[in-house]
């Protein structure tokens, strides 16, 4: 099983963390990870793309010119698609590009992504992250602390409203609970930093 150092929220040690090999510690599997991640991606995708068909465009309800006689090609509207303001073919028109994954393909993504940052040695427990109140100079506090200068996700149990308004205002730092955790969030980040707590929720889950 890896063991992971504990440190509290003051950067201090705190001991050691055995995680489980069956989410932390199996050989991380790439092109499950890249399906994953293109998942994420198409769902994030807003969809809302139109052109108007030849339906749809104003005008060309007159015949341009009479069907025969004239030594012209046969025009039936000025809205045609061969015409310049004609509707379009074929054109992209609002669609969902979400899809979904078989639950035991997202699952092997998530223990892949967690099990990759523990081998990047980028993973980091935390005894616990707590505030009185919401104040982002109390969190800044907390990454001089933890010595954090990259982009970092920050994984508890629960939500606490402290925390996340904590946060909120902070370039590259973003938190997350043990239930929304995902493979775009673990991969965008460098640094990942779990509760004890949250550990454990992650196991019960994908173990």
């Amino acid at each position: 099983m890896p063991k992971v150092s504990v440190l509290n929220q003051t950067g201090s040690a705190a001991g050691e963390i055995e995680l489980n090999d069956l989410v932390f510690g199996i050989e991380p599997n790439e092109a499950v990870l890249f399906e994953a991640l293109v998942q994420q991606r198409a769902a994030m995708r807003q969809g809302n793309h139109k052109v108007k068909s030849r339906g749809e465009v104003a005008g060309g309800g007159r015949k341009p010119w009479r069907q025969k006689g004239t030594g012209r090609a046969r025009q039936g509207s000025i809205r045609s698609p061969q015409w310049r303001g004609g509707g379009i073919v074929f054109g992209p028109t609002p669609r969902s590009y979400s899809y979904k994954l078989p639950k035991k393909v997202r699952r092997l993504a998530l223990r892949s992504a967690l099990s990759s940052k523990v081998r990047e040695e980028e993973l980091v427990v935390l005894e616990g992250l707590t505030f009185d109140a919401p104040k982002t100079k109390d969190f800044k506090k907390v990454l001089a602390d933890l010595s954090i200068s990259k982009k970092a996700l920050f994984v508890t149990a629960d939500l606490d409203e402290n925390v996340a308004l904590s946060a909120r205002n902070i370039p590259g730092i973003s938190v997350v609970t043990a239930n929304g955790i995902s493979v775009l969030d673990l991969v965008a980040h460098d640094k990942l930093f779990i509760t004890k707590d949250a550990v454990k929720k992650i196991e019960e889950v994908l173990g």
